[in-house]
């Protein structure tokens, strides 16, 4: 039997939980608490949904962090093209799903690759030198980079994405003709030249012959401690007539509390004095704005004069909620990644974590080039849930 959900006003779930209207509403604000509206147009929340939040979120253990992996593993394979290194693939194979291929063109990428799975079948080279004719797998998956090409709207179709790496998933997916095709981009892709790309890229897939839908994933709701969207395209061929199906948001977050809990120490850039000097003024969850006015103009420069927020410039993480999108830099001033408690930028382990890397997942490479792998790739836990919706789909 389910229990009725009780929604009430921010200020009667704060009198109600002992916490301040102010703390609901910065949640409501960063996405961490859904809310709605009654007749009268206030702002309703779910009670019990925010006591998930502030149980989980004033955990002072690593309880609700964990890499999902399903013992039990399916009938079904995979080819992976851009495959960085192996969050997706990592993520799929702890679903269940075997790798018959994986490429990828970045050589520490594919050392990163093949130190942790020496089993997987990694094929390093430009992707426009494969050829797929000979190959089977249920389902071909890809990050493609996002390019500009011709609209479809131009009549020539698949022709109008030769030379670009979605044209190499593409054909790809023509020649293997798996099941289910599944692209990932970033959530921009909806807006790129004006929705445009977006259309020409569904309308590849269903002239290759597939059914497709697409949606944005919100990573902090799919067991992952960071704000990360990604926008899945997925594809089922037409003659299956399987249900498209996509991972369903959980009702609770996982915090940056619960996911540096005991993080293994290692490597990581630092800041030069200067700037050291200036994160230890930035009180935990805030960022530029905190500072003394004369140092906001001394540190923003131009910037300060600009219009909009700019929160990631000298951003401060909070213990209580889901870091930020990592970058491939936390040092970097546009997307600062700092410490919460600590004035230092996130370390590669710290990283590694946040993007649901198991802690024996070793990136090989420099430190930068460690940032770089671990920051461009998607969550594990992410594609564990892609996974799981995959061979649901299969199943079907």
């Amino acid at each position: 039997m389910q229990t009725k959900t009780t929604y009430l006003t921010a200020g009667e779930a704060s009198v109600k939980l002992d916490i301040s209207v102010d703390t609901i509403r910065r949640w409501d604000k960063k996405g961490l608490v859904k809310s709605s509206r009654d007749e009268r147009n206030s702002r309703l929340f779910s009670l019990q949904e925010i006591e998930r939040i502030l149980k989980k979120t004033s955990s002072n253990s690593g309880e609700g962090f964990k890499v999902l992996v399903n013992k039990k593993k399916s009938k079904y394979t995979s080819i992976e093209l851009f495959a960085g290194a192996g969050g997706t693939a990592l993520g799929l194979e702890n679903a269940g799903i075997q790798h018959v291929l994986l490429n990828e063109y970045d050589k520490k990428a594919c050392e990163t690759l093949r130190r942790n799975r020496p089993e997987w079948n990694v094929v390093e080279c430009d992707v426009k030198e494969l050829s797929f004719k000979e190959g089977q797998a249920d389902m071909v998956q890809g990050g493609f980079p996002c390019q500009a090409f011709s609209y479809a709207g131009n009549k020539r179709g698949f022709e109008d994405i030769r030379g670009t790496m979605f044209f190499e998933f593409a054909r790809c997916v023509k020649e293997v003709q798996p099941k289910i095709a599944i692209g990932e981009n970033v959530k921009g892709l909806l807006r790129h030249d004006n929705g445009r790309t977006l259309k020409t890229l569904i309308s590849v897939f269903k002239e290759l012959g597939y059914n497709v839908e697409y949606r944005v994933l919100r990573s902090q709701y799919l067991d992952v401690p960071q704000k990360r969207e990604r926008l899945i395209i997925i594809g089922v061929r037409n003659d299956l007539n399987y249900p498209i199906i996509f991972p369903k948001e959980k009702d609770y977050i996982v915090s940056l509390r619960q996911a540096l809990h005991e993080c293994p120490v290692s490597a990581g850039q630092e800041y030069p004095e200067k700037k050291r000097k200036i994160m230890e003024l930035i009180p935990e969850g805030c960022y530029w704005r905190s500072l003394p006015e004369n140092l906001q103009k001394q540190y923003m420069g131009g910037s300060y004069y600009m219009g909009g927020g700019r929160t990631g410039m000298a951003r401060r993480l909070s213990w209580d909620e889901p870091s930020l999108t990592l970058t491939c830099s936390p040092a970097q001033k546009q997307t600062e990644r700092c410490h919460p408690s600590e004035t230092r930028p996130l370390t590669v382990r710290e990283y590694a974590r946040l993007q649901t890397f198991p802690d024996d997942w070793e990136f090989a490479g420099s430190v930068g080039q460690q940032y770089k792998q671990i920051g461009n790739g998607v969550p594990v836990n992410l594609g564990y849930h892609i996974g799981e919706a995959v061979i649901k789909i299969l199943n079907s």
